[in-house]
């Protein structure tokens, strides 16, 4: 009401409790908090999921590697195998070629 008695008018807004400027920080504080524990919530996840995918991949490199190692002691024990079975028959064809030259030598001496 005025001076006059008339009633005056006033817009809304106006007559709407306006939040205090302490409210307002308070409220943008709690969205930078909210925003806070959504990122921390996120990073958490991203975290538990690349610790699982390391495990996997840690698995696998493992088992790849245990496989690699098995497949080349394999080899080299077939090698070793091949080895001494060529060596077993040298000495065979060796004893073979002694004993032929023992004879010629004895046909020749008789």
């Amino acid at each position: 009401m005025v001076e006059d008695g008339s009633i005056e008018h006033v817009p809304e807004e106006e007559n709407e409790p306006r939040a205090s400027n302490s409210e307002q920080v308070e409220m943008e504080i709690a969205l930078i908090l909210e925003k806070i524990n959504n990122f921390t919530q996120m990073v958490s996840e991203l975290l538990e999921s690349g610790k699982s995918m390391l495990k996997e991949l840690t698995n696998e490199f493992e088992e790849r590697m245990i496989l690699i190692h098995k497949e080349q002691m394999e080899k080299w024990q077939d090698e070793i195998k091949e080895l001494r079975l060529l060596d077993a028959a040298n000495e065979e064809i060796d004893a073979l070629l002694h004993n032929a030259k023992y004879m010629l030598q004895n046909i020749h001496a008789g």
